[in-house]
């Protein structure tokens, strides 16, 4: 039966998403184990594409072969690999399956395999049990048979991405490898896949591009997927912080300078434009350019020309500009502090990045990529999220956005081995450890202020079922912190029939 259920699925037009959950299911029901995880190899990390039966934050993790060994042993060898119960290699999934009662339980069962593509390490699958004697011989004589049929599906999903041709392929959230040290968009949410999909077809054009968001969201993380997604990913991609150039230094290190321009220019010196030529210069916080400098840089947004200062003749380069701000540029421009013609030029194709608030279990998923970070900083065995931890950052309303959350998960990791817990224990964090500010956990804002509140921007306006979302999750939080995670007293508390509150959690996926 299990066979004829995958063998269907590859000739089955799928989702590549889905037909690796599909697969993932499948040998989940099949094994009658407590986890099955798909995991791809990019360079030496492993991350995971589909899995089953772990807590919603592990899709984040990006486990570093190196820093563990079962996952090393089960890539060494085409054969599975199959681990004692008592064995002292620690399991990257201690306290991450879900066992539904919201305690950190370690692996007692692990196999896995490892798996190939054209003749290519590609990754790995991984089984795992809560209790000893799940795999015995024959459950390891299955994965070598169904390893081939594993591979298969694999094959196939890379090819249907090629049918689909270049741009398409490059849309998938879970299947874009980043390239070393040029950091990975995590998420699965819709905003953030429509957002991935718009973006790839820009990124083939040749237009300005302007990101617009929060700060915290990410803007340079978005340029770099940009670059590395165009024509000119094989050229240089410049960084450039208006915020920090000093005013009478900015026109130098955007256009350049030759000997003699000023006191102290002892020889010629090539700008930003001289180094991102050919590639991309991305214009951080482009909002804070002097405006004398802004004329300059319309002129080469024209033009294609810059004069470094002090050169008597303008010299031709060929620069993609990606701008980012936190600023209404609009307003800056009614203001008189940006030029209308720059911001109509740099604003040709303007991309809002959505707030981490916007991005429903996203902030699961990247939490589990702190959590990982930290665990492996601080030489941690294993770390996780209480089920309570994990509503109180889907009720939170993240200001700060994702820089907000990563620091509010390496705090939490501090605070908690200064209480004297141990490393080599399963550790939790709780929502107290999480320290939120509690003026963006409740449900609704205090509107007697010391003062008028500011105007809000289009940007912070969110849809009105948004709004009734975000208050109602809120309010399911406080309401089962206020009653010890105890759902009926919730229901009593928040006066609706205990069935209805059930549905309304999981639809608003705090279940």
């Amino acid at each position: 039966m299990m066979e004829e259920a995958l063998l269907a699925d590859l000739v089955t037009e799928l989702p590549n998403a889905v037909r690796l959950q599909r697969l993932v299911h499948t040998l989940h029901q099949r094994f009658r184990c407590g986890a099955v995880v798909l995991l791809r190899l990019d360079d030496d990390t492993l991350r995971p594409l589909a899995a089953v039966g772990l807590v919603k934050e592990a899709l984040g993790r990006r486990f570093v072969v190196a820093q563990h060994p079962r996952l090393a042993a089960i890539l060494s060898q085409r054969e599975p690999t199959w681990f004692e119960p008592d064995s002292r290699l620690s399991d990257p999934y201690d306290g991450l399956l879900d066992a539904r009662i919201g305690e950190p339980l370690p692996v007692h069962d692990c196999m896995g395999v490892s798996l190939y593509v054209e003749g290519k390490l590609w990754g790995a699958l991984t089984l795992d049990a809560l209790h000893a004697g799940t795999f015995d011989d024959d459950a390891r004589r299955d994965l070598q048979r169904y390893t081939l049929v594993i591979e298969a599906a694999i094959r196939i999903t890379r090819l249907e991405h090629e049918n689909r041709g270049l741009r398409l392929a490059r849309t998938d959230v879970l299947e874009t490898a980043p390239l070393a040290g040029e950091g990975e968009i995590l998420g699965q949410s819709a905003v953030i896949r429509e957002l991935l999909r718009e973006l790839a077809v820009v990124a083939d054009s040749e237009l300005p591009v302007l990101l617009l968001g929060e700060t915290g969201v990410g803007k340079e993380l978005f340029a770099r997927w940009l670059h590395r997604h165009s024509r000119r990913r094989n050229k240089p991609l410049v960084l450039v912080n208006c915020a920090a150039l000093p005013e009478s230094l900015a026109e130098s290190e955007l256009f350049g300078h030759v000997k003699g321009a000023f006191s102290g220019a002892t020889t010629d010196r090539p700008g930003r434009f001289d180094a991102a030529n050919g590639g991309t210069l991305l214009l951080d916080e482009v909002g804070e350019l002097p405006l004398s400098v802004q004329a300059k840089l319309l002129r080469t947004l024209q033009n294609g020309e810059i004069q470094r200062l002090g050169a008597d003749k303008p010299r031709q380069v060929d620069v993609r500009i990606i701008a980012a701000t936190n600023r209404n540029l609009r307003e800056s421009v009614r203001d008189g502090h940006f030029r209308a013609d720059l911001y109509h030029r740099l604003s040709v194709y303007p991309v809002p990045i959505p707030p981490l608030r916007e991005r429903d279990n996203d902030v699961l998923i990247l939490a589990g990529y702190f959590l990982e970070l930290n665990r492996a900083r601080l030489g941690l065995r294993s770390m996780r999220l209480s089920p309570a931890a994990e509503r109180a950052l889907l009720g939170y309303a993240w200001p700060g956005n994702i820089r907000e959350l990563e620091h509010v998960i390496s705090r939490a990791a501090l605070r908690l081995l200064s209480r004297g817990a141990s490393r080599s224990e399963i550790l939790t964090l709780e929502p107290e450890l999480l320290d939120l500010d509690s003026e963006h956990t409740g449900p609704l804002m205090t509107l007697a202020d010391s003062g008028p509140a500011p105007a809000p921007t289009e940007a912070e306006i969110v849809s009105l079922r948004e709004a009734v979302d975000s208050a109602q999750r809120q309010a399911i939080v406080r309401a089962l912190q206020a009653s010890g995670e105890n759902w009926a007293q919730a229901a009593r508390l928040l006066d609706v029939d205990s069935s209805n509150l059930h549905k309304l959690a999981r639809r608003l996926k705090l279940k």
